[in-house]
């Protein structure tokens, strides 16, 4: 067996394993989530986010649904920053209500930089929010670092099998300070060029609450630029 064959037959028992015994317990949730990068021109590309998360492995008690969408401006092929809007309606576990029991607006700002060092790919992303959450206004400060790591390929292309691994912390401006983190790691496959598929595990930590959750993640970047329209 091959050494890529091997890593990719341990990082996927290793998601599963701890997937099946939390299902056991009922102790974890589920996020469905598609993330897109469109390319408008050679420095602007728009943000389109949706995420549907539940309470539940099975997605039939919804959490929180998340839209968000933002413009990016780029300044080269490693760095980049994003300015936009989010909607959140959350729902408490087994609502009665339909309505959700908050909902909230969010502004905000984030800069990314990538780095490389040989196959692996460094992801830094500090993101501010301004959060109107039924109307009482919060703000926060999100730091992500994730690693990027190629199994099958010297770097990540079409055909390509990959580790995602993140850990991220959030600190608020007011009340409790340290907020929460989120510590990720997810088994990837890339189509080709524009997209790809990440199934995984995210752990979140607020205060003294944990819970995982299982994760189904689609990131699509068709380029919508005015070049890309003219040459097909």
């Amino acid at each position: 067996m091959s050494f890529s064959a091997a890593a990719f037959r341990g990082a996927f028992l290793l998601i599963l394993l701890p997937v099946s015994l939390l299902a056991q317990e009922g102790g974890a949730g589920n996020w469905m989530m598609y993330f897109g990068m469109n390319k408008l021109s050679e420095k602007f590309s728009l943000h389109t986010e949706v995420q549907y998360r539940n309470h539940t492995i099975i997605p039939n008690e919804v959490e929180q649904l998340l839209l968000r969408t933002g413009l990016n401006y780029h300044f080269s092929k490693e760095a980049f920053a994003s300015a936009g809007y989010a909607y959140i309606a959350s729902y408490e576990f087994e609502s009665p209500q339909k309505p959700p029991e908050s909902t909230e607006h969010r502004i905000w700002q984030q800069f990314i930089l990538n780095n490389r060092i040989g196959p692996l790919k460094f992801e830094h992303r500090y993101r501010v929010e301004q959060r109107w959450v039924n109307n009482d206004f919060r703000s926060r400060f999100r730091y992500r670092l994730m690693l990027f790591i190629p199994l099958n390929s010297k770097q990540i292309e079409a055909g390509s099998i990959f580790l995602g691994l993140y850990d991220e912390i959030f600190v608020n401006s007011k009340k409790t300070f340290f907020d929460r983190n989120r510590l990720y790691g997810a088994l990837g496959y890339q189509f080709n060029r524009t997209s790809n598929l990440q199934v995984g595990l995210l752990h979140q930590q607020v205060n003294d609450f944990g819970k995982w959750y299982l994760q189904f993640a689609l990131v699509f970047n068709p380029d919508l630029s005015k070049k890309a329209r003219h040459s097909n």
